[in-house]
């Protein structure tokens, strides 16, 4: 029998990047037929001054006519969602241009999934084949324009949305990925360091739990340990100064190399923090920056051997192993960030909710990715070690 490799993966989309490329807007739409664009944002981002003039240059051109939606959340619902698919039928739009970090980018490219296609947005949750229920057809074009360098969802597939129970569910289909991207760094200056460090952190969970995830996939290997270097080098430069905007350039590219990567899988950190932001409504980039060293730990007779390639490829100063190397930079990472230490500062979180919320990480689809099985013992465990900030195996 043959040991030879097999694997079935598909990747992203057409890509722009750089400095001012958020003015080739109107040309974009144009050459996906978009005449009536709604703009889907944050309510945070219509008060920058860019806005403004992404706002005027897709509205006052004969051809073209947008609106504006911003009714969203942070962690973003159904009810999101629904308002957002009102707005685009209220406008007649034929197309959607997505400005903003994940929230919106997420919450737009759900509205293109259900402005023609039937139900709630949760019925086409990551399960089984709920995707095919979809109408590729009726999922209008979609461009989108990053402003923060986290989640990578410009070129993601999947959105995540808070249902009712305020459990945070996976949305999926092939044609919720954009058409086209357009990342300019100019839009992510007005990021706080705060914020910055967050998303920041998220696109580094994307990469680390890509490159940890079992299975055959070499292009997305390579790809998660670039994405990682770029973050490495950058991430306290954009932290320290907001305008440094090749460092601003090279985050934005490490954020869609994440999400590119985590085709291949995520892992734990993941399965942990949905269930966390959906309960107590914590940013999703702090809390797979809290999980990430817990986690690691938890795996790490079975990532061992990428520790210590991960920590050739970032030139780590390695004393005893690439692991301790790895675990030992990315702890220093979190703290010169301002990043906490443990979930010890997060409001509501107890023992009791750590065991409410175990079950929902363990049926979370980004369990299927972590190296080493978890079951609800272990994801109340690792909840319970990052309550008190124990790295013991």
């Amino acid at each position: 029998m043959s040991n030879a490799p097999v694997g079935k993966f598909n990747y992203p989309t057409p890509y722009r990047i750089g400095p001012g490329r958020a003015r080739e807007l109107p040309d974009a739409c144009r050459e996906l037929g978009i005449e009536r664009p709604l703009i889907v944002t944050d309510p945070g981002l219509v008060t920058m001054h860019w806005f403004a003039d992404i706002e005027r240059n897709l509205s006052r051109p004969a051809d073209l006519d947008a609106k504006v939606f911003s009714k969203l959340r942070p962690n973003p619902s159904g009810e999101d969602v629904a308002a957002g698919v009102a707005a685009y039928r209220a406008h007649g739009a034929d197309g959607l241009v997505l400005v903003g970090g994940g929230s919106a980018l997420d919450v737009g490219k759900c509205i293109a999934l259900m402005v023609d296609n039937p139900g709630e947005v949760f019925d086409y949750e990551d399960v089984g084949d709920n995707w095919t229920k979809i109408d590729p057809s009726k999922v209008p074009a979609k461009i989108a324009v990053p402003t923060t360098a986290g989640t990578g969802s410009e070129v993601g597939r999947a959105s995540v949305i808070t249902d009712p129970s305020h459990n945070k569910k996976i949305i999926f289909h092939p044609k919720m990925m954009p058409e086209l991207v357009i990342a300019d760094p100019e839009l992510t200056f007005g990021l706080p360091p705060r914020l910055t460090a967050a998303t920041g952190m998220d696109a580094l969970a994307h990469c680390f739990e890509a490159y940890c995830a079992p299975g055959y996939h070499p292009m997305a290997d390579g790809i998660a340990l670039e994405g990682m270097r770029l973050i490495k080098d950058n991430l306290p430069k954009v932290f320290a100064d907001g305008r440094d905007v090749e460092a601003r350039t090279h985050m934005l590219m490490a954020a869609t190399m994440g999400a590119t990567a985590f085709q291949k899988g995520l892992g734990l950190v993941h399965a942990l923090s949905h269930p966390l932001g959906g309960a107590l409504d914590v940013h999703h980039g702090t809390a797979n920056a809290i999980f990430l060293p817990y986690v690691m730990v938890y795996n790490r007779e079975a990532i061992a051997d990428k520790m210590d390639a991960l920590a050739r490829w970032l030139e780590l100063p390695v004393a005893s192993s690439g692991f301790d190397a790895v675990l030992g930079w990315m702890i220093a990472l979190r703290r010169d960030l301002g990043m906490p230490h443990t979930l010890e500062g997060v409001q509501g979180f107890s023992e009791d909710v750590a065991r409410r919320l175990a079950p929902l990480a363990v049926e979370d689809p980004s369990m299927g990715g972590n190296p080493v099985p978890a079951g609800v013992l272990e994801c109340e465990r690792v909840f319970l070690k990052a309550l008190v900030g124990d790295l013991s195996p």
